[in-house]
């Protein structure tokens, strides 16, 4: 059961991570609303500027994702 204690620690992280990348994160969700038809990677370059910082921000925590 270590191994599902480990994830839930993990898991607990995400909203700090989250916090960390709040302008990221924002500029991710104001491109998915404002699209009336969102199609597959219409907001992939906000995810993946998204995806760079929490990987950094879990970096600096010494946390996986």
């Amino acid at each position: 059961m270590e191994s599902v204690k480990k994830a839930k620690e993990r898991l607990r992280q995400y909203p700090i991570l989250l916090a960390r990348c709040q302008e990221s994160a924002s500029k991710y969700a104001h491109c998915v609303l404002t699209k009336s038809n969102l199609e597959k990677n219409a907001c992939a370059a906000e995810f993946n500027e998204l995806k760079r910082c929490l990987v950094k921000a879990a970096a600096s925590s010494n946390t996986r994702l």
